[in-house]
């Protein structure tokens, strides 16, 4: 067995390991680097052609955002993941070559221009369609056999919907080893999503540290309480209330709290107020969210799930 850090060491985007072992060539996540670029990734020691698996933690681009580039240069392998972090990528993907291909097309316009090389982007939407359709999800708990002496299993790490910490069990000469990769590790008394799940044994542990120097604290904060006091100063004053949000899961939350809010009365002078979504990818995310109810919700959303309330629609 031999693992070898491609990226997202001494930084937090771009996550890539590849692991070695069983004769496989096996990467867990291949993300897309973003922000500054504070260190140089590492370049695969294997060609795309030679990479046999990717194990994808969850379906932020910074995780998977790179899938799309390896089936261009040929990567054909399967890749293990969630059913959820499938459901997202399917979406996520797509608007990744999306934005490659629109940015490729202004800079081109730019350097028509100016006399400038043609740009080319890192893939088109043909790459991520590839991508999308190598996708093999399974279910959270699920221990599969990935090949001869390789077995995984993903456990709910509560970070987004369908983020998993995996599993790996290696058999080599006769020697079993364990080893864990956490991916994005969530927060506890998350809204929607379950708590990250531990995981009670093993021999090494690959484990993502962005907060590992500081305490959240064991107050939940009142997230309700504080919105609600957003909304009202500003109706109040006759004005909108503008949130600026992360497509995938963040606007999700923040409707999650405008349904307790207006279920609750928390506003009863403003009952009526209008929620508009301005975001397509935004509404294709919350219909993954809804897909994937009972395998990702907590207890709290189940709850409500069960007397007939969408958590995510009011």
């Amino acid at each position: 067995m031999r693992l070898s850090c491609i990226g997202a060491a001494h930084e937090v985007t771009g996550s890539c390991h590849l692991l070695e072992a069983c004769g496989k060539n096996i990467l867990i996540d291949c993300g897309m680097e973003q922000g500054p670029d504070l260190y140089e990734n590492q370049e695969l020691p294997v060609t795309a052609k030679e990479i046999d698996y990717i194990l994808l933690t969850h379906a932020h681009i910074d995780h998977s955002g790179k899938i799309p580039l390896l089936c261009r240069q040929g990567f054909k392998g399967d890749v293990v993941t969630t059913f959820a972090t499938s459901d997202l990528c399917n979406i996520m993907l797509r608007d990744s070559a999306h934005i490659q291909e629109s940015e490729a097309e202004w800079r081109n316009r730019k350097a028509k221009r100016s006399g400038e090389e043609t740009y080319e982007p890192l893939y088109t939407m043909e790459d991520a369609d590839a991508a999308i359709k190598l996708l093999a999800p399974c279910d959270y708990g699920q221990k599969i056999t990935l090949c001869e002496g390789i077995e995984v299993r993903f456990n709910d790490m509560g970070h987004l919907l369908g983020s998993a910490s995996i599993e790996v069990w290696i058999t080599e000469d006769g020697i079993s080893k364990k080893i864990v990769f956490s991916g994005d590790v969530g927060n506890t008394n998350q809204p929607i999503i379950r708590d990250p799940q531990k995981v009670a044994e093993a021999d090494y542990v690959v484990i993502e540290s962005t907060y590992g120097d500081r305490t959240h604290g064991d107050e939940v904060p009142d997230y309700i309480g504080e919105f609600t006091k957003i909304l009202k100063e500003t109706f109040d004053q006759g004005g909108n209330v503008v949130i600026p949000s992360f497509a995938v899961g963040r606007t999700q939350e923040l409707l999650y709290f405008i349904r307790e809010i207006k279920e609750k009365r928390l506003l009863p002078q403003y009952q009526g107020f209008e929620v508009y979504v301005d975001s397509p990818l935004a509404i294709e995310a919350t219909n993954v969210f809804n897909k994937n109810v009972k395998s990702c919700f907590d207890e709290e959303a189940m709850a409500l799930v069960e007397k007939g309330i969408n958590p995510l629609i009011f």
